[in-house]
């Protein structure tokens, strides 16, 4: 009987030392205790060493404040035009107040999920199919505003919410996809002919640029002609007027009357010679006495004939060389020259 006293003894020394080494608690950082004396809520132990009394005090919960992701499970929503979709979603929450988490609600995960997918199927039910993929961004925002209405009673708070899958029904996707295609088609065409839009305007533009250059460098080519052959022009003139000057000139020294006339009897010879072209031409008489035809054209004085063709070239023809002889060409008439006096003044 001793020995079982001793053991009874030393089995209740051993839960008195647990027990006080269970009264002295080390609370991690992001974590909070709620203790309670003798059944009743009496404090919050946050990070740090804390001494609780043997047997009256007790750590009854043990709260993570760290912000934590809940899976909220797929369920059955209808849209507005009454198309069943299968939808799930994460949420993300943290406790913000330890006592009204723990004597707020039985179970605060569980309510925020309940309450999360009520939320799902309200806001769902409001929207249209196309705008459930569309509108993600007004589920989640809807979703946190109605989480965190609630949850400042339970003593949690809602950071994020988000909708991972919007499935719809196998028809409901095939008709989707029919109609992507079919969108997809659209674009395509309305881009090709929106490419051939552009390639045939420049093409006309090209065309056009072509032609007025072409017109340009035509302007500029007769513009260019024209001031050639006004050029030209004025070159011959300021030729031709500086040769008269010389002439006027050579006549008004002394003996230069009697040059131009002989100048001028050889020229007159040598085109004559020159219709002939090979054959014998019949001349008038009077071409025989070269002072009266110089003097017929304004040029008086006895000029010598100058030494070409004998005279008796130039004379009648017989009746057997008339048998060949051809019509006489036009003998175009010799330039006339300015009357001036005679004899030429001597100069001073």
């Amino acid at each position: 009987m001793q020995g079982v006293a001793v053991t009874i003894w030393a089995l209740a020394a051993l839960y008195i030392a647990f027990k006080v080494f269970r009264s002295v608690r080390v609370v991690a950082n992001r974590t909070e205790l709620i203790v309670e004396r003798l059944g009743d809520y009496r404090t919050t132990l946050g990070p740090g060493v804390h001494f609780l009394l043997p047997f009256i005090d007790r750590v009854a919960f043990t709260l993570d404040l760290k912000e934590e992701a809940i899976e909220v499970p797929p369920q059955d929503c209808f849209t507005k035009d009454n198309v069943r979709v299968e939808v799930d979603g994460v949420l993300y929450m943290k406790i913000t107040n330890s006592k009204q988490a723990v004597y707020g609600i039985v179970d605060y995960r569980f309510a925020m999920v309940q309450l999360a997918q009520t939320m799902v199927r309200s806001v769902i039910g409001t929207l249209d199919l196309d705008h459930t993929f569309e509108d993600r961004e007004l589920i989640n925002s809807q979703v946190i505003s109605a989480l965190n209405e609630v949850g400042r009673t339970w003593g949690c708070v809602v950071s994020r919410y988000e909708v991972k899958n919007i499935v719809p029904p196998a028809s409901v996707r095939d008709s989707m996809e029919q109609q992507m295609a079919a969108e997809r088609n659209r674009r395509a065409i309305l881009a090709r002919a929106e490419g051939d839009k552009q390639s045939r305007i420049a093409d006309s533009e090209g065309k056009k640029q072509e032609m007025i250059n072409r017109s340009q460098g035509e302007m500029q080519r007769r513009i260019n002609e024209a001031e050639g052959k006004a050029e030209e022009i004025l070159a011959i003139s300021k030729a031709t007027a500086d040769s008269i000057r010389a002439i006027s000139e050579t006549i008004a020294v002394p003996g230069g009357r009697e040059a131009v006339n002989m100048r001028l009897s050889q020229q007159m010879i040598t085109k004559l010679g020159a219709l002939s072209n090979g054959q014998r031409v019949v001349l008038p008489a009077d071409l025989m006495r070269i002072d009266d035809v110089l003097k017929s054209i304004g040029l008086e004085g006895t000029t010598a004939v100058p030494h070409g063709p004998s005279s008796s070239s130039l004379a009648a023809p017989t009746a057997r060389e008339a048998v060949h002889v051809r019509p006489m060409a036009a003998v175009p008439a010799p330039p006339t020259m300015p009357q001036q006096p005679w004899p030429p003044a001597k100069p001073e």
